[in-house]
């Protein structure tokens, strides 16, 4: 259901994709027609969208017609005479949905990355009418009969595995919509559904009020000592362009911790903005306030769980991923947690240690961890933040570190091209070559923060891969660097240097998709797996040979000193107690959230996930999670609900595979393109397990995880 059939527009004549109740004047806005930009397929390369032609105003008319014609031909599939087959019924539906794929593509990533308020206005309206769509098509009975025909006969239809793999896939999804359940059960389902999707943009839409709400602005320069001059220059342009001038503004990620934290030597300033952040959502001063929100997406979440059978969400979203079951989830983290306290701790203590030496005899707060993180990190590795930034360009870290990369483990080469248009003037589009010439995908790259983005990194697509449909992929990644002053180099820290790597790897994942159906295309693979090549690419930023060639000094153009960069590699490890606590905090809270029953939904946010981190020994001031429940966009807008474990059960993965391919020889030609053959070519095509198998040859364990993150343990952590 990705993809459909263009209409037949007869005559010229205008469709409108609204009821319109008889009235013979529909409203101008709801109009789609050939001078819609969405109309027809794109004709720029690849399909890629043609952004000087798409304004806010073609969103909605597009997707109102999206959402008609692909009724129309799933009606077509659902009512056909012909008895149900695998091509009339399976491969039709996949056809299904042209316009509607194309229109969103665009406005999904508009939303994250470049939104204003008719963006917004129109996402809240459409929020529900998607939903209502979605349980159209899962919750038709003509259809799911179809499907459950062809499933029930599955093994005579000598189907192949991907397609196998389709229409078990398929069936599962109707089976989980609620096709299997009554008429009254469904109706509440289609309610549920749809004032979910109604509170996740909701909830999505003041985050990023929130980021713009919560900043700090500081009023005096000498507050900010510990700041680069391309930082402070940075933040003083950002408060010019708010009317501040003459003033700085401080502005808050995604995450509890803010990256200025680590320089900030002004420790109340530092407190200032960690509450800034760590406080948001809760309608302090009169701001937004979020709580209500959590509390009715946990108990709508819970209850269409067990109208569909599961005893929680958790249970219900686990289901379809490699973990299973929430049982295997926490075995899993509790079996960390002792290990990561006992390096959190002894972090804790350096890190007192170092506040001694300032002459602060206190307890170790959330403000001090990051600057004191770095203070320790300086004595221990003799490294400076600031010292190594300067060998961090952001183009250069791309192109001779990212592309070097890619080029080095699969044969593919980058050019940059400066003749198709983008959403914002700070994005860059690039070909992609395979390593016989032959061109593989459209890259777009949006590094730099605004206020227009959501916080956080990812990777989206604007045209997704398949054979059926002959299409090739048009990706993008999208990451919130903070940008320099005019004239000023972008220098970036190693953590944006290590995010480059990942959403690059989320990027080849998409690039290298060589798959028949639309829906396997890509990245669809499960939650617990599709982090797990993201995660694989981050740790060739630290290979010598890659780092050594993008590493370069900006100004002197010299490389980086040999023992630097071994100062830097063995700092990896510190921190890692903290590193991994806040974020094992927050999947803890993610899945007690998600264990509840309907009836066990609390009415204290914050005292709720007070206990949970109580539960597990998470509850340490110093560290808290990496996200607090009101501003947990993963869990709460985001498709990650129950499923935040994810980033960790990848990553056993990644570090398995990346210790695996040390083994055989490391940064070759060869392991890549097994790699690539194996795991980032197959999509969804097969079970992802299977696929690791197949690359691997055997199942991960948790030992290079482990390694990965210098974590001393002693506990005997099961294989996953």
């Amino acid at each position: 259901m990705k993809q459909i059939l263009l209409w037949a527009l007869l005559g010229g004549m205008l469709w409108t994709a609204a009821c319109t109740s008889g009235t013979q004047n529909p409203k101008p806005e709801l109009m789609f027609d050939s001078e819609n930009p969405f109309y027809a397929s794109s004709t720029l390369p690849f399909e890629a969208p043609d952004f000087n032609a798409i304004s806010d105003e073609h969103y909605k008319p597009a997707m109102m017609a999206g959402i008609e014609q692909e009724m129309e031909e799933i009606e077509a599939i659902a009512t056909n005479p012909e008895p149900p087959a695998f091509e009339n019924t399976i491969v039709a539906m996949e056809r299904t949905g042209e316009l509607l794929t194309r229109v969103q593509g665009v406005f999904y990533n508009m939303t994250s990355a470049h939104t204003n308020d008719k963006i917004q206005e129109i996402q809240s309206e459409m929020a529900p009418r998607f939903a209502e769509h979605s349980d159209n098509i899962l919750l038709n009975a003509d259809l799911f009969g179809r499907v459950r025909t062809l499933y029930e006969n599955m093994d005579e239809l000598g189907l192949d595995e991907a397609s196998e793999k389709l229409l078990r896939d398929n069936y599962r999804s109707f089976v989980r919509a609620g096709a299997l359940l009554n008429d009254e059960e469904q109706e509440r389902i289609r309610e549920i559904n749809s004032e979910l999707s109604s509170l996740s943009t909701e909830f999505q839409e003041k985050l990023l009020t929130m980021t713009r709400e919560r900043s700090v602005m500081i009023d005096d320069e000498s507050e900010l000592e510990g700041l680069s001059r391309d930082r402070i220059a940075a933040a003083k342009e950002a408060a010019d362009e708010r009317g501040e001038e003459g003033k700085y503004l401080l502005s808050i990620t995604n995450t509890t911790r803010v990256p200025v934290l680590t320089s900030l030597k002004n420790r109340d300033v530092r407190r200032r903005v960690w509450k800034a952040s760590a406080y948001r959502g809760i309608g302090q001063d009169g701001g937004i306030d979020t709580r209500p929100l959590v509390l009715r997406l946990v108990e709508l979440r819970a209850e269409r769980a067990n109208l569909l059978g599961y005893e929680n969400f958790a249970s219900f979203a686990q289901e379809p991923q490699t973990a299973q079951n929430p049982e295997n989830v926490l075995d899993m983290l509790t079996d960390l947690i002792p290990a990561v306290r006992a390096n959190t701790e002894r972090e804790a203590e350096m890190i007192r240690q170092r506040m001694l030496e300032d002459g602060i005899d206190d307890e170790v707060m959330p403000w001090d961890w990051e600057y004191y993180a770095e203070r320790v990190r300086e004595a221990e590795y003799d490294i400076d933040d600031e010292e190594i930034r300067p060998y961090f360009e952001l183009d250069r870290v791309l192109e001779n570190g990212v592309f070097y990369a890619m080029n080095r483990l699969y044969g593919i080469s980058f050019e940059e091209r400066f003749d198709l248009p983008v959403y914002h003037p700070d994005v860059r589009v690039f070909n992609v070559y395979d390593h016989d010439g032959e061109q593989l995908a459209i890259f777009y790259a949006d590094y730099f923060a605004r206020d227009s983005k959501r916080g956080g990194a990812w990777m989206s697509s604007y045209v997704g891969q398949s054979h059926l449909l002959d299409k090739k992929p048009v990706v993008v990644n999208v990451l919130n660097i903070s940008k320099p002053a005019e004239g000023e180099p972008a220098l970036i820290s190693f953590d944006n240097v290590t995010t480059l790597f990942h959403e690059m790897g989320h990027g080849v994942h998409g690039i290298f998709s060589d798959v028949k159906y639309p829906s396997q295309a890509m990245t669809a693979v499960p939650r617990d797996f599709v982090e797990f090549p993201s995660t694989f690419e981050e740790d060739w930023a630290i290979h010598p040979e890659v780092l050594a060639n993008y590493a370069i000094h900006y100004e002197t153009s010299e490389r980086i000193p040999d023992d630097l960069l071994d100062r830097i590699i063995a700092a990896r490890d510190f921190n890692q107690g903290f590193e991994t606590q806040e974020y094992v905090a927050a999947t803890m809270v993610d899945m007690e959230w998600h264990t509840l029953a309907p009836d066990e939904i609390p009415d204290d946010v914050t005292a709720f996930e007070n206990a949970s981190l109580a539960k597990y020994g998470l509850d340490y001031k110093p560290v808290p999670p990496r996200y607090k429940s009101p501003y947990f966009a993963h869990i709460f807008p985001g498709g990650y609900s129950a499923n935040y474990y994810a980033y960790i059960w990848s990553e056993v993965l990644a570090a398995d595979a990346f210790a695996f391919m040390k083994e055989q020889g490391g940064l070759t030609r060869e392991n890549g393109d097994h790699y690539r053959e194996t795991i980032l070519s197959r999509g969804g095509s097969r079970e992802a397990m299977d696929l690791y198998l197949d690359f691997r040859g055997q199942e991960p364990g948790v030992e290079a995880l482990l390694r990965r993150r210098g974590l001393d343990t002693d506990v005997d952590v099961d294989a996953l």
